[in-house]
């Protein structure tokens, strides 16, 4: 028997969404018809749901399970059915039959060992499942978040558009007045024209975030966030040990309990086996005569068995360190996560109690003053540049401070 190692295979949603946008960069205009048409607002919990349900790798998962199952059934391991027949001058010089039959069994533990053992990969099964589920879900929120930070950019396209179309018609009014030159009209429409170039690209880029997250769903649904959910990610807390941990904890834990039930098998391999036989012969042609035997299996050469339980000593001792390895990495990661979340939350609080007001006095007052003639085309378009620029450092604030929540919240698990 084989020593059975499982690795973790965490890959991150960076080096999805990096492998996924080569390739839906190639159909960008399709992509925006279809997401044009009907199209399906859920929830995030309604995407994860989703996920998990539709994910080929937890499907694949659930028939690893299954696999190490069937296996259960078979713990009791007897040996082959040993059937011999010998004919021949044996006993005169007669032609004479001898047919004979004998079956070994496993005596002692070892039929316990390997159902034991069994259950144990069973379990190891069940805890590598857990471990996908655990980064489909960092995976959907973090495209479904960034869905929603493209519609907000878009709400951002269609602010800025608003803005410079009324700047645009103030600055034609004035033209015709006489009151400025033509530059600020040419101006005011190339800003417009700008905007309106923009807003196509916008729309392409919602495209591939809508196809990231359906990608990660696994729908051929054309579903898209639920624009009733706040754009800004909310971190759950958890009592105790963090789900992370409590992951990783019980996976290491599993491995050394595999290793150890690998152990015991091994060692129970050294014990004899029993077996029970029957047999019937003629004499001189004449006559059947049967009988019974019975015999030991004894291993003289055990060393096999007794290294590979060595080995299974050592992998204990491995998934251990691993185990404490990925413990302190992990605990490390928390700290900078949070001291990264700290830091966008502080930025954050800043626009929402602050920079947004001030932006939208910035464009009320000036585009008042530049209408009523008492400000400058160029002191109204700095001003105007300011409070754009706030905007958007708001919504880039928003996207930056939810990435840091939800990979606070996901930590990644590392591998061995």
């Amino acid at each position: 028997m084989k020593s059975i190692k499982y690795n973790i295979n965490t890959n991150t949603f960076a080096n999805f969404a990096k492998n996924l946008l080569r390739t839906l960069r190639l159909g960008t205009f399709l992509l925006t018809s279809t997401v044009s048409s009907a199209q399906e607002k859920i929830t995030l919990e309604k995407a994860i749901e989703l996920a998990k349900s539709n994910n080929i790798d937890l499907k694949i998962a659930d028939k690893e399970i299954e696999r190490q199952t069937v296996l259960k059934k078979t713990a009791f391991q007897p040996e082959p059915l040993q059937v011999q027949y010998q004919g021949g001058q044996f006993n005169s010089v007669d032609y004479d039959h001898n047919v004979s039959v004998q079956q070994f069994f496993p005596l002692g533990s070892i039929t316990k060992a390997n159902r034991q053992l069994q259950e144990e990969l069973v379990k190891l099964a069940e805890k590598r499942k857990a471990l996908s589920s655990y980064e489909i879900e960092k995976a959907v929120t973090l495209a479904y978040y960034q869905y929603l930070y493209g519609v907000s950019i878009q709400k951002l396209n269609s602010e800025l558009n608003d803005i410079y179309t009324k700047f645009l018609k103030n600055a034609e009014l004035r033209f015709q007045t006489g009151e400025s030159g033509n530059i600020e009209v040419i101006s005011a429409k190339a800003k417009v024209k700008e905007i309106e170039t923009q807003k196509a690209q916008l729309e392409f880029d919602l495209a591939i975030y809508q196809k990231q997250l359906q990608f990660f769903v696994q729908t051929d649904e054309n579903i898209v966030p639920d624009d009733k959910t706040a754009l800004q990610y909310t971190i759950i807390k958890e009592e105790g040990n963090s789900k992370a941990e409590n992951l990783m904890s019980d996976y290491y834990q599993q491995q050394i309990s595999v290793s150890q039930k690998e152990a015991n098998t091994y060692k129970a391999m050294r014990i004899p086996k029993i077996g029970i036989g029957y047999f019937a012969q003629t004499i001189d042609t004449k006559s059947l005569y049967q009988g019974f035997t019975a015999g030991l299996q004894i291993p003289l050469f055990g060393g096999v068995n007794t290294a590979r339980a060595q080995a299974s000593a050592i992998s204990i001792s491995q998934s251990k360190l691993a185990l404490d390895k990925n413990k302190l990495t992990l605990n490390l990661q928390r700290q900078e996560l949070q001291n990264n979340y700290a830091k966008q939350q502080k930025a954050l609080d800043y626009f929402q109690k602050e920079g947004l007001q001030y932006a939208d006095q910035i464009i009320t007052t000036a585009q008042k003053s530049y209408a009523n003639g008492d400000m400058s085309y160029w002191a109204y378009i700095s001003f105007l540049n300011q409070a754009i620029d706030i905007k958007k450092q708001y919504t880039e604030a928003t996207h930056n401070f939810n990435q840091s929540a939800i990979e606070l919240q996901f930590p990644t698990i590392k591998n061995n």
